[in-house]
């Protein structure tokens, strides 16, 4: 018998004697037992603690939430999706709640609270499976762009203040009960999860809904040829995940009665190592609901060991007296976020390197003597859709001069930005073209530049980059840290920031080359462990003090010429020294070689091959994956080289620094012409992307006068709503307008159907 039908064999084998295993597994079980072993780890880090019934509770409370949201997310996960959206969902939809019911906003009843957020959910989750099903924008860019929305509008709606309601809920109490401990002695959410769950296993395990899901996860095409309407599939699942978001999110308005703007912010990690490590697969496919909500109960005990910490007795001397105090030794701020973003590289590395392989069970048979069992070594990596030529770029062939220009792919991002400096001009004449102006846009538009030059060879290899902010952010501390803590020399600050940097990429290169992972699932993973290690580095407080021979790296060069004595007199040179910057002149030499690498060298052209068509390089012998793996490492460099230089330029160190950069230079890309499916991208039109999103920024931040004498200022907690809605447009132009042409196939009907002439 060969080995595919055997499979088939086994497989059916599998199914018909077996049906429980639908439900649950070996897996579960395993998990059970480790969750068994790290709690008796915690009651004998923390006695006091976790040899209570309080610890049990607490986790048990938690892990209702997040055990809900798993629920949904398993169908997406099953589906060979992500929903990256999922927090900023659950904050939004407490926030909308919180603002109707509010005394303080509209002061509306329980049930319109109620309607309002779950309409709200059902939009965010319906929205999320148009984007990426029937507008074709991959998961992972459709849902990080939504979980950047959602905050967005999270902050705007809340002002970043807490609206809080104690005192009308008590009229209400039939649904703030929820969040309430019974008479028996645990939380009432524990019971939602329990009935969550339950209809999550029977829909999933036993009913139709669930086989085409595994049918579509399994194999979308062959589900198609099924007659299994996949598009509707992969739409139902991101509306499933939406609601339990929901779901999740009124649970917590039960519990506290208010909410704050930071509702939600990193729960879309918890949930999707969740599901990965209770089983699922994400390569599409595989995975069971009663395994991700042990999950959620794993990570969430995992959070609550590494928080709690260990019980500690200082003596402290007061005088000639001696005291004994008891404190707490605790891990320092951004440890949790590092350890749980290591937790989902390691959750994904499980199946295609234990579960596929079946090591446990191939290890038992060695032990016990029996015939070792199949393994199914069928790789993790996700396919991404292929990059098409675009129709305006064949109409271009041929076209030489000033024409040839508005056929390029980053012609548009050029024009816009002239547009968009003559917005600014027009509405602020008086602001928009000083000098300072002009300076301070350059600062903001290096940051961004930086790292849109380094995703330029990412984006164009077809994969993604989701880390350069944390690692910005990783390479600052670290620099920041050495300077303030232990006096280290500039130089070695330096050095050691741009290394801290780019081990960041090669970890990211690894883990997508050598072990398989998709580049969006590997820097989602380094995008937690880069800004959780950032903040431990500097104890979640802001750094500053360093030598003013660092700082000179933020300044201008007629500073640098001062200091060194150098200064020209007064003249051309002088002014020009006064207004350019050296962080301007860093950026401009990187882009000018990266420009000359990507445009005119053979690794080059590697690229934009890599990214058009990998099967096809790797034929024509292309080692494909050095060319990811070093673009994967340049574009941390880029991000590493930008942090050294936010540190020098606002001469201290924030643990927010670079958050939201990630979408900026993904933005800028796209703008500029490059394509989330690879084979295209430019350094002029990255920087030109880059241009774009500065002004826009600058736009939204301008005061602009009113003809009463008032002045308006777009509040910037609503800047990123517009960012995030910029950045769906982009994709969604490359992908119907560059690449499927539509405005062309549009005029043209309208020319072949126009009114007929007498």
């Amino acid at each position: 018998m060969s080995q595919a039908a055997a499979i088939a064999t086994v497989g059916d084998t599998h199914r018909a004697g077996r049906p429980a295993a639908q439900i649950a597994g070996g897996w579960e079980l395993g998990l059970l037992v480790f969750m068994a072993l790290l709690y008796l780890v915690g009651v004998w880090i923390n006695p006091g603690f976790f040899g209570s019934g309080t610890a049990l509770s607490a986790v048990l409370r938690d892990t209702a939430r997040f055990g809900v949201m798993a629920v949904g997310m398993t169908f997406v996960i099953v589906n060979k999706d992500l929903d990256l959206s999922v927090g900023s969902t659950l904050g939004l939809v407490a926030t909308i709640f919180s603002i109707v019911y509010a005394k303080s906003h509209f002061d509306a009843g329980i049930g319109a609270a109620i309607g309002f957020a779950v309409l709200t959910g059902l939009v965010i989750g319906l929205l999320n499976g148009w984007l990426v099903t029937v507008m074709q924008v991959p998961s992972f860019i459709a849902t990080l762009t939504m979980l950047f929305i959602g905050r967005g509008f999270v902050l705007g709606l809340t002002g970043g203040k807490t609206i809080g309601y104690s005192e009308k809920a008590v009229a209400d109490g039939w649904f703030f009960q929820v969040g309430e401990t019974n008479a028996l002695g645990f939380n009432n959410q524990i019971l939602v999860l329990f009935l969550v769950a339950a209809i999550g296993i029977v829909v999933l395990a036993k009913t139709r809904i669930g086989y085409e899901t595994y049918a579509v996860g399994g194999n979308e095409m062959a589900a198609s040829y099924a007659g299994i309407p996949t598009r509707w599939v992969r739409i139902r699942a991101y509306v499933y995940a939406a609601l339990a978001a929901t779901l999740a999110g009124l649970m917590n308005i039960a519990q506290n009665k208010g909410i704050d703007s930071t509702y939600g912010q990193g729960a879309e990690l918890i949930v999707i190592a969740a599901v990965i490590v209770g089983g699922a697969s994400i390569a599409g496919g595989r995975g069971r609901v009663l395994g991700a909500c042990l999950g959620a109960a794993l990570v969430l005990l995992v959070d609550k060991v590494l928080r709690e910490g260990i019980p500690i007795t200082r003596i402290v001397k007061v005088g000639d007296i001696e005291m004994s105090v008891a404190q707490m030794a605790q891990l320092p701020p951004g440890a949790v976020p590092a350890f749980l973003g290591l937790i989902l590289l390691v959750a994904v590395l499980i199946e295609p390197y234990v579960v596929q392989r079946r090591v446990l069970a191939r290890l038992f048979a060695r032990v016990t003597g029996r015939p070792l069992p199949l393994s199914f070594d069928g790789g993790i990596a996700i396919s991404q859709p292929a990059t098409k030529g675009t129709r305006s770029q064949s109409r271009g062939v041929g076209v030489r001069g000033w024409r040839a220009f508005f056929y390029r792919r980053d012609a548009a991002a050029v024009m816009l930005a002239v547009v968009l400096w003559l917005a600014g001009l027009y509405l602020r004449p008086d602001f928009w073209g000083s000098l300072d102006n002009t300076f301070n846009l350059a600062l903001a538009f290096t940051e961004i530049a930086l790292l849109a030059i380094g995703l330029t060879f990412v984006i164009a290899n077809g994969d993604i980059d989701l880390s350069v902010g944390s690692v910005l952010a990783l390479s600052a501390a670290t620099a920041a840290f050495l300077m303030s803590e232990y006096a280290a020399d500039p130089l070695f600050a330096v050095l050691a920031a741009f290394v801290a940097g780019t081990l960041a990429g090669v970890m990211n290169g690894v883990l997508t080359v050598r072990f398989g992972l998709p580049a969006f699932v590997a820097t989602l993973g380094m995008f937690y462990i880069a800004r959780g290690i950032g903040a431990w580095l500097s104890a979640g407080r802001q750094l500053s003090g360093f030598p003013e021979t660092y700082n000179l790296l933020g300044r201008k060069v007629i500073e640098v010429l001062k200091y060194w004595h150098v200064a020209p007199d007064a003249g051309i040179l002088f002014n020009l020294a006064s207004a350019v910057s050296i962080q301007t002149v860093i950026m401009a030499v990187i882009a000018i070689a990266a420009g000359i690498v990507l445009g005119t060298t053979t690794l080059g052209q590697m690229v934009y091959a890599t990214g058009g068509n990998a099967r096809a390089a790797q034929y024509a012998g292309v080692n494909v994956a050095r060319v990811r793996f070093l673009s994967l490492v340049f574009s941390a460099m880029c991000a590493a080289l930008a942090g050294i230089i936010y540190v020098a330029y606002l001469r201290s160190f924030n643990p927010s620094a670079g958050q939201l950069r990630e979408l900026d230079a993904i933005a800028s890309v796209i703008i500029g012409g490059g394509s989330v499916f690879g084979g295209y991208g430019t350094i002029i039109g990255s920087l030109a992307g880059a241009i774009v999103i500065t002004l826009i920024r600058a736009l939204l931040s301008l005061q602009v006068f009113l003809p009463d004498g008032s002045s308006f200022v777009m509040p910037q907690h609503w800047v990123n709503v517009w960012i995030g809605l910029i950045l769906i447009a982009a994709v969604l132009g490359d992908i119907w307008f560059r690449q499927q042409g539509i405005l062309t196939l549009w005029l043209g009907k309208l020319r072949k159907h126009g009114p007929v002439q007498d």
